[in-house]
């Protein structure tokens, strides 16, 4: 895996003048913010060495290079599941690209199902914590040039990053809820009884990816700043049949706010 990672990190930096400072992960229906990027360098998944390809609507697969708010970033239009058939280490494994490219933090968007009571379709969530229903990308033999083989995840997404955030929002007068996430396989989207399961365990929105980014970047001493965009609902009495595409047009809505709170805080950082 080190010497994948390694010819993939070479490929990558022949190809750009900069170094990124900030990584983002762009999720279902959020590819929008690609298009602030002043980019100077734009490559597609599959013209790189060892890189997976996207397979799911609504992920482009395209890494793109350049600035957001004058800051140095690298954008990840589409990100890989574990349903697509990867297994987590090529799920993962452009964090630790990411990382070895210099990245200082990472920021990680998705589209989530809402389980919370007093959520609607389009809130913007920060997540400030996570429960794992997945297998966790860290299990068997640890490669302790990238980190510990015990990781510590009482912080798993940075107070710091959160708290600049909120303050983004409350100046563009953009509410946002706060949550935890919950992260289960997929690929079908939750039964009733699965959805009141998940918010039992104390989680307020439900998806199908982030949790395994968000453990490879902390192994690797990332700070993390991760939103959930909630684009249905598995509460009693709201849950309707629910398709992919769906979920990508609602999540598209909610986009422009995002991306406002996402430019600021790149120049924040």
């Amino acid at each position: 895996m080190s010497q994948r990672i390694e010819e993939t990190v070479k490929f990558i930096k022949e190809r750009i003048t900069e170094i990124p400072r900030i990584g983002i992960i762009l999720g279902s229906g959020l590819g929008e913010l690609a298009s602030e990027i002043e980019s100077n360098a734009g490559l597609p998944y599959g013209d790189i060495p060892n890189f997976p390809i996207s397979t799911v609507k609504g992920h482009v697969g395209q890494l793109i290079f350049g600035t957001l708010s004058g800051v140095q970033v690298v954008a990840l239009q589409g990100r890989f599941h574990f349903y697509e058939g990867y297994d987590l280490d090529e799920v993962v494994f452009p964090v630790r690209v990411l990382k070895l490219l210099g990245i200082e933090y990472l920021f990680v968007s998705n589209a989530a199902g809402g389980v919370n009571p007093t959520f609607e379709v389009g809130d913007i969530m920060l997540i400030t914590d996570h429960i794992s229903l997945m297998p966790n990308p860290l299990v068997g033999p640890n490669q302790s040039d990238f980190g510990p083989r015990f990781v510590d995840m009482s912080e798993a997404y940075d107070k710091k990053l959160l708290s600049k955030a909120r303050k983004v929002a409350r100046h563009h007068s953009i509410h946002v809820k706060h949550g935890v996430y919950a992260a289960v396989t997929g690929p079908t989207y939750e039964t009733p009884a699965e959805y009141q399961y998940i918010r039992t365990l104390g989680a307020d929105a439900v998806g199908m990816s982030t949790v395994p980014e968000v453990i490879i970047a902390r192994h690797m001493r990332l700070p993390v700043f991760a939103v959930s965009v909630i684009s249905d609902l598995g509460v009693e009495g709201k849950i309707v049949e629910i398709s992919h595409d769906e979920v990508v047009d609602a999540a598209s809505l909610a986009a422009p706010k995002l991306n406002l709170i996402i430019r600021d805080l790149v120049q924040e950082v």
